[in-house]
């Protein structure tokens, strides 16, 4: 992103400098090698800062927002997860009908929580609760 976005600035000042596409191109290829814009592209970027574009950040596409993890599908899992905090990510799934990859991105992003032993945890009382048994303790059930 950062990358197209400097050789957007390139192509702008190229054009300022009244620089025509053939000029540009190699100019491009050479500064940015491999990680130069398509022909097209450069093309394209051109003729739009020619007729008068001054603005190089790409326009907003059109398209369907995503709307998934929103603060309504954040709250539904949450008051689901605070009735019975074994179910699973399939069972929650099917019963708020929201997608699998979504709730799991729900319970371990937006609700910061781990399955431990079937039961979803928060992460903090995860580590605490690790933190308070004594290292000997710890130590004695793993070389048991």
């Amino acid at each position: 992103m950062q990358r197209s976005l400097e050789q957007r600035m390139a192509i702008k000042f190229c054009v300022k400098l009244e620089k025509s596409v053939a000029e540009t191109i190699p100019m491009l290829k050479k500064a940015f090698g491999v990680d130069c814009l398509s022909d097209r592209q450069i093309f394209r970027w051109h003729k739009a800062f020619a007729e008068g574009r001054e603005d190089v950040n790409n326009e907003n596409r059109a398209g369907r927002p995503s709307t998934s993890t929103s603060d309504d599908n954040v709250k539904r899992v949450r008051d689901l997860l605070n009735t019975d905090r074994r179910l699973s990510v399939r069972l929650i799934s099917e019963t708020l009908d929201i997608t699998k990859t979504i709730v799991h991105e729900i319970v371990s992003e937006s609700l910061e929580m781990r399955n431990v032993c079937a039961k979803f945890l928060p992460k903090k009382a995860l580590t605490d609760a690790l933190k308070e048994i004594p290292e000997n303790d710890y130590r004695a059930d793993f070389d048991a």
